[in-house]
């Protein structure tokens, strides 16, 4: 079986239905062929990263945790600080956290493609 190809337009989308969306055709659970176990052969390409619908309001308020692995080294960074990485990465945050925890993950994120 030859890899499956799906684009999703992330254009006036919000951030965490985008993320939803890819998890679940890169685990391949919008197919016949799931099993938990094995690898999926899907690739999903996400475009239009950069025009996502994100409020000025969740710009502010919306925070991420940094740990620098010292006592007292937890720091929480604004999303807006966030972007300024890019969108890629927040996008990236946001699928890795719907992922299965397991070995299979890092393949997984593998066949994430990415066009901002």
């Amino acid at each position: 079986m030859e890899k499956l190809e799906i684009i999703i337009d992330a254009k006036d989308k919000a951030l965490g239905r985008v993320a939803s969306e890819t998890a679940k055709n890169l685990m391949a659970k919008t197919t016949a062929a799931y099993s938990p176990g094995i690898k999926p052969k899907i690739r999903v390409k996400v475009i239009n990263l950069s025009k996502l619908r994100i409020t000025s309001k969740k710009l502010e308020q919306k925070t991420y945790p940094k740990y620098s692995g010292h006592p007292g080294g937890l720091k929480y960074v604004s999303m807006k600080k966030f972007i300024e990485k890019g969108y890629t990465v927040i996008f990236k945050h946001a699928v890795l956290g719907m992922l299965p925890k397991n070995r299979l993950r890092k393949e997984i994120l593998k066949n994430l493609i990415i066009e901002a």
